[in-house]
């Protein structure tokens, strides 16, 4: 989970909503990379159970 605080994904989904905000049709953006840098900072303010987690998918702290 080396991810750049910069980096966005973009999710196509085939069925069912984007899970865009604004209702629109088109892919969801997802700023995986501020997201990432935001867990990092609060991490001691998160649940044990979502620590774990993160750390199963192998989150750098």
């Amino acid at each position: 989970m080396r991810v750049p605080r910069k980096h966005i994904e973009q999710l196509e989904t085939e069925n069912g909503p984007t899970g865009r905000q604004d209702g629109a049709d088109g892919p969801a953006v997802v700023k995986l990379g501020t997201w990432l840098d935001n867990a990092r900072k609060r991490a001691a303010k998160l649940p044990q159970q979502r620590r774990t987690d993160l750390d199963q998918l192998g989150m750098r702290w």
